[in-house]
């Protein structure tokens, strides 16, 4: 049951890393920082990778494995892109309910692609999660931003959970017969390669003095964090079913909302407290 223990400390990892991320692009644009973090993890993942000695096992993997390594990874970069914008333009309270409601699609496509069931408990924990997500953006959205501000990190949040939840099934797929860490190293220059393809696309300027040096700290401890996330998480979907992992992953929302108090004092209404205790309720739920 060691991927249990994984997929906790890849729920740790991830709560920390929206909050790291946040500090990261107050002025730095969140396409920019996204690749620069990634460089971060991508080194993170091969120092892993030559750590435990799977470099040798590169020749083995399979093309059908290896397409579905880079789709995981095309996956993870649109899902990246999407979360970090969202991060900007809102605050955290109100992008990461809404990502982590990737938890439901993930667990009905488990379902349809690799066939893993859905008892009672997963289906009383997918209700939760929802009717959670709605509490807490019916709070968010009678804030005082402007409606337009609102629709467009709603967009970006949406967008986000659906490409995070391609990711899970993709890299459940993608991992059979990879070591864990290999998988994720690959994975990871494949989001590196999409994420700085976006930033020329997109025709951002990089240049050291437009990016505060504090930023840029906050930038790489993020990616630090995330590298961290990968490993700990892809270890558990190796051991583990997807349907039970990605909910304790999903966890981290507990971290998230936790440190968003302590550093941005974002605070949650009585009925976006009750959101977030459903989802939680939702969540361990799966367990079952």
């Amino acid at each position: 049951m060691m991927w249990v223990v994984y997929a906790f400390g890849s729920a740790f990892f991830a709560g920390i890393t929206a909050i790291l991320a946040k500090c990261g692009i107050k002025k730095t644009d969140s396409n920019v920082a996204t690749a620069i973090r990634t460089i971060v993890v991508l080194l993170f993942s091969w120092l892993m990778v030559f750590m435990v000695g799977s470099h040798t096992t590169i020749a083995d993997i399979s093309g059908k494995t290896l397409l579905f390594l880079v789709l995981s990874g095309l996956a993870t970069g649109a899902s990246w892109l999407c979360y970090f914008k969202a991060l900007q333009l809102g605050d955290i309270n109100k992008v990461v309910p809404i990502d982590k409601s990737s938890t439901v699609l993930t667990i009905i496509l488990a379902f349809i692609v690799l066939n893993e069931g859905i008892s009672v408990g997963k289906a009383a924990g997918v209700v939760g999660i929802g009717i959670g997500t709605y509490l807490m953006i019916q709070k968010k959205e009678t804030g005082d931003e402007q409606p337009q501000s609102n629709n467009s990190w709603l967009i970006y949040a949406f967008l986000a959970a659906v490409f995070a939840s391609l990711t899970s099934i993709l890299g459940k797929i993608g991992i059979e017969g990879v070591e864990s860490n290999l998988g994720t190293a690959i994975r990871t220059g494949v989001v590196l390669v999409m994420a700085w393809i976006v930033v020329f696309v997109t025709g951002k300027k990089i240049t050291p003095q437009e990016i505060p040096l504090k930023e840029l700290g906050f930038i790489t401890l993020s990616g630090l964090a995330t590298g961290g996330s990968w490993l700990c998480y892809y270890k558990a979907l190796q051991d583990g079913p997807a349907s039970v992992v990605v909910p304790i992953d999903k966890l981290s929302i507990l971290v998230t909302i936790a440190f968003s108090y302590l550093v941005f004092h974002e605070k949650l209404s009585k009925k976006a407290a009750i959101g977030l205790a459903l989802i939680v309720s939702g969540t361990l739920a799966m367990l079952i």
